[in-house]
């Protein structure tokens, strides 16, 4: 991503932010970002990225990027604005600019309006028992394998299949269309990385095509054959909305389907693995928290916190500002470093520490009109996952720490977790 103007201000090592991010994608750098996290905020909050832009690590700078109204999302009209165009015509950026987190207003408010708040208290509460329903059929998968097998992969068992299978069920997916949303999901991100490469680009091409066919061809026999589901519900709104321009209304709907589908599963699927990990690796703690369930949610904000599944997210100055002291030209780009914020120790005193009481502050949904319109469901599966977790298996334990998919940096994956009992 490219900066616009002469921008002044700081004076970072290039080659040591290098290092710092090189380190972010190898095997011990995802398994333990923290001290990166602390190297990269000892340059300062506002630390100038390589190809330029700014790298923001501090918290309280990241929480004015993502509340502030100065601060937009790198949409379609941006994009055109850059130099290096060819960049973002790939398909996969393309496809992922026309939604909700790639749009500003007013498109973005027309969009946030028509779609409510599909995750209120009320839907909660009625999405609640099937979640329950579903943990606990998973949770019968873990206990078969770890019966046959001695250990089993709480990853590809548990934590990527109760996001998908929710998610499935509250549109109306048919369940066996949940293995293919889920890999042409892990291959479709790439597009999403700060500095994709070309191999990368094209996986994310194919993965798109994938996508855009599963979910219009979805569209399309939902409309023909109508379902007590969300889906026919937003098929409905967007047809009266155009009812003169099916392929608009087919365009929003498609924008809509694709992305709550996709986003819903990744980051919940790493939330719902740190949760296990962090508390399953230290046999006390999960037993304390096994004697003080009402504690629960709070183990799930300090996961939250300690590793959230996104590390970067970008946005651009709308203005010519200052961010931190430093002077911040229009159109510039900054990326918000989610962990390093969480572990800034002027916002949580000793943030190296998992403290289930900590009671701390994290960024991890991401604030203001962005806010993540899917953190109140993820905050739901893991609550009841993780309370059947505790009362099926009290003596369940990793056998070896997790494995992560090292070709990221923004999106996190974990690709494995093996358990036993």
């Amino acid at each position: 991503m490219t900066a616009v103007g002469d921008i002044r201000g700081t004076t970072t090592d290039r080659r040591a932010v290098i290092s710092l991010l090189r380190r972010l994608r190898s095997g011990e750098g995802q398994a333990n970002p923290l001290p990166i996290w602390e190297e990269m905020r000892s340059m300062g909050d506002v630390v100038r990225a390589p190809w330029g832009g700014y790298f923001v690590t501090g918290f309280d700078a990241c929480s004015q990027v993502l509340r502030s109204r100065n601060w937009l999302v790198p949409d379609f009209a941006w994009q055109e604005r850059q130099p290096d165009r060819e960049r973002w015509q790939a398909p996969a950026t393309q496809e992922m600019t026309r939604t909700l987190p790639r749009l500003n207003a007013p498109t973005h408010t027309c969009q946030r309006r028509a779609l409510g708040n599909p995750f209120d208290r009320a839907s909660l509460q009625a999405l609640r028992p099937r979640i329950a329903d579903l943990a606990s059929g998973l949770l019968d998968d873990l206990e078969d394998r770890l019966r046959a097998d001695g250990e089993a992969d709480f990853v590809r068992t548990v934590a990527e299949q109760l996001p998908v299978r929710t998610v499935g069920d509250w549109l109306g997916i048919a369940p066996e269309h949940f293995a293919h949303i889920l890999d042409f999901t892990h291959r479709q991100v790439y597009a999403q990385e700060l500095l994709p490469t070309k191999s990368e680009l094209a996986i994310s091409a194919r993965a798109t095509l994938e996508m855009r066919a599963f979910f219009t061809e979805l569209i399309r026999q939902r409309r023909a054959h109508p379902g007590n589901d969300v889906l026919t519900g937003w098929i409905h709104h967007w047809d009266a909305q155009y009812p003169d321009d099916r392929a608009t209304a087919d365009q929003v709907i498609y924008d809509l389907t694709m992305f709550i589908t996709i986003a819903s599963l990744e980051t919940s699927a790493v939330l719902l693995t740190n949760a296990v990990w962090f508390l399953t690796r230290e046999p006390s703690r999960a037993a304390w928290l096994r004697r003080h369930p009402e504690h629960i949610e709070d183990a799930i904000e300090e996961t939250l916190r300690y590793d959230p599944p996104v590390h970067v997210n970008s946005r651009i100055a709308a203005d010519d500002t200052v961010l931190a002291g430093v002077p911040i030209a229009k159109d510039t780009t900054v990326h918000v470093l989610y962990g390093s914020a969480a572990h800034d120790p002027r916002r949580n005193e000793r943030p190296h520490v998992f403290d289930i009481l900590r009671k701390g502050s994290h960024l991890t949904f991401g604030g203001g009109a962005h806010y993540c319109l899917g953190a109140a469901l993820a905050r739901l599966e893991a609550r009841e996952l993780l309370g059947q977790v505790l009362e099926r298996f009290p003596t369940l334990r990793p056998v070896a720490p997790p494995e992560y998919d090292t070709s990221r940096v923004v999106f996190r994956r974990i690709a494995s977790l093996r358990v036993t009992t």
